[in-house]
């Protein structure tokens, strides 16, 4: 069977996915030909962009693990991707078997890979929407019947905001999910960043032009903007890699000699 024999209905084959490309640069095996040449043509000028895809997952698991051990018991993902193990529920259930997760994707593959791996699995589930739409994914079923916004929640939104241009208004719908959350609620996000090598954003922008895998780069201002009404933990908004809050985290990041040329920052904020 080839590869695009696999690709389910609705799925153009021709358009390259943020989701593939992110699970081609992890090392998964759900991508297609259009998603390994976008990437591929990005590592043609930052190599080491698999070793920041890393940082950026890396990143994700310590502060999922840091906010379980701050007993947020709930958490919603946005963007999910591809599922890649350790996920949010696995990380957060080492801490306490009772958190629940609501993952929260656009792509049919993302959900189709989602839902067979938690079929049977109580307390998580898996939904296809879209964050542009922030209010359809708050008010969804699935949504409101697992998470108590009364509650401290964290919100992922882990790579996924540069992929909504400046007109679907990202500040709006990073607000729309504040204005659900609790006193103790955490938001998690990581941003490609407009203080990238010039030739790496020239790059990628090249290859996704007018695709779902177009990104927005930003400047430092405009993505911490986006945590207004959150008060940073830890080091702050830093490049993924630098983002640690303990010594003890130090052999799970993955190592760059020198600063990459295509820069991912991550910061996470606590609504008091």
């Amino acid at each position: 069977m080839s590869e695009l024999d696999r690709v389910p209905p609705g799925v153009d084959p021709k358009v390259p996915s943020s989701a593939r490309v992110y699970d081609y640069l992890l090392g998964g095996k759900d991508h297609l030909a259009v998603d390994r040449a976008v990437a591929d043509r990005l590592l043609s000028v930052a190599p080491d962009t698999r070793l920041v895809a890393r940082a950026n997952r890396a990143f994700m698991v310590r502060a999922v693990r840091h906010l379980a051990e701050q007993g947020v018991r709930q958490f919603i993902d946005l963007g999910t991707g591809i599922p890649t193990s350790p996920s949010v529920h696995e990380i957060a259930r080492q801490v306490s078997p009772a958190c629940r997760v609501i993952y929260v994707d656009y792509d049919p593959v993302v959900r189709m890979h989602a839902d067979v791996l938690l079929a049977r699995t109580p307390g998580v589930a898996s939904i296809q929407a879209d964050v542009r739409k922030p209010h359809e994914v708050l008010n969804d079923p699935h949504v409101t019947g697992l998470i108590d916004f009364d509650q401290p929640v964290g919100v992922l939104m882990v790579a996924v905001l540069h992929f909504i241009l400046d007109s679907e208004d990202p500040a709006g719908i990073v607000a729309s999910f504040r204005e659900r959350m609790a006193p103790g609620s955490h938001l998690v996000l990581s941003h490609t960043m407009a203080e990238s090598a010039p030739e790496a954003i020239a790059q990628l922008t090249m290859a996704t032009a007018n695709s779902p895998a177009q990104s927005t780069f930003r400047t430092r201002e405009q993505v911490e903007r986006l945590f207004e009404g959150f008060d940073l933990i830890g080091p702050g908004l830093v490049p993924v890699q630098e983002w640690r809050l303990g010594d003890e985290d130090e052999a799970q990041v993955p190592l760059l000699d020198e600063a990459p040329k295509l820069r991912v920052d991550g910061a996470v904020g606590r609504i008091l």
